[in-house]
């Protein structure tokens, strides 16, 4: 498990992402899970694509559980797993990201993992 954490604005998106494509191409195996309200923490991995959030998904199906892994996690760069959390505002992402963590974790995001991060 890695986090990245700091200050708003002074790059851990592109810091993180920048690190987990080296890790990814030593082979590892990676699930990167964005924890910013912005949804930025998986641009890069994606090829500058924006990515739904599990909360702003979750509030069109109606609930969380009405969600597929599949619908809320998008593959990368070197097969990397993408998830954004999302949450309410800028430093009110706290309830989103556990729900987000237990979503995928329930449904079974994290096997076959060598490394998770978030931040």
């Amino acid at each position: 498990l890695v986090r990245f954490y700091g200050k708003g604005g002074i790059g851990k998106s592109t810091t993180s992402q920048n690190t987990l494509a080296a890790l990814a191409d030593l082979g590892q195996r990676i699930l990167i899970v964005g924890c910013d309200p912005k949804a930025d923490s998986t641009r890069l991995m994606l090829h500058a694509k924006a990515q739904d959030t599990i909360l702003s998904l979750a509030a069109e199906a109606g609930s969380v559980e009405d969600l597929e892994l599949e619908d809320v996690m998008k593959i990368g760069y070197k097969d990397i797993r993408c998830v954004e959390s999302g949450g309410l505002t800028v430093g009110c992402a706290g309830r989103g990201v556990i729900t987000s963590i237990n979503f995928i974790e329930e449904d079974g995001a994290y096997e076959d993992l060598t490394m998770f991060i978030h931040g």
